[in-house]
């Protein structure tokens, strides 16, 4: 068994190694996943980090993005591309890994990713940072995931008001990467899918 700090200041938390599972990281864009996803996979001693957008960008022609409103094919590529990461992570994990997965996967599509995947135990971390820290972080990185018809507000409405309450949530604004990882792994059997 390892040991990790408290994210809340809390002293030493106990954790366990999630061995072979399935960890999905998820959040609204520029919530801190793919940062978090990253870290958390470099504190396990065998681990990998399934980048979901990977799948997406796989698409050279013909790619239509999820957007307010999109249409039948937008969201048959968005399940299309679940269901691959899906597979990498069981795959992965099938060898003995801990699949750290990462996307945004919020709304009612949380219920069709976790029916994706077959390996079990299943962990799924919400990071769900206030929006005004989102933009903060937002309008500092180099790339910009906002704009096509979605703001941060109008994500965070659907990652607060549409997705199911699964997992282990958490409200990251304000904290370190190094906080946020001792809180995924101190409080990961509360994010344990059961079934």
């Amino acid at each position: 068994m390892n040991t990790a700090k408290s994210a809340c200041g809390q002293g030493i938390a106990q954790y366990e190694e999630p061995g072979q599972a399935v960890i999905l990281i998820t959040g609204v864009m520029a919530s801190g996943k793919s940062t978090v996803a990253q870290a958390l996979a470099e504190r396990l001693p065998r681990a990998v980090h399934v980048r979901g957008d990977v799948f997406r960008r796989m698409v050279v022609s013909g790619r239509a993005e999820m957007v307010p409103g999109a249409y039948e094919e937008a969201t048959a590529q968005l399940r299309l591309r679940y269901r691959l990461s899906a597979m990498t992570a069981d795959t992965y994990a099938e060898e003995g890994w801990t699949a750290v997965v990462q996307d945004v996967v919020v709304g009612e599509e949380l219920n069709t990713y976790l029916d994706f995947v077959r390996t079990r135990p299943l962990y799924v971390v919400v990071l769900a940072p206030e929006a005004r820290a989102v933009a903060e972080r937002e309008s500092g990185r180099a790339k910009s995931g906002y704009g096509a018809g979605w703001t941060v507000e109008a994500l965070d409405r659907v990652l607060r008001e549409e997705t199911p309450r699964v997992g282990l949530w958490l409200d990251t604004t304000g904290w370190t990467v190094e906080q946020t990882v001792d809180a995924v792994l101190a409080g990961l059997e509360r994010g344990q899918v059961v079934g």
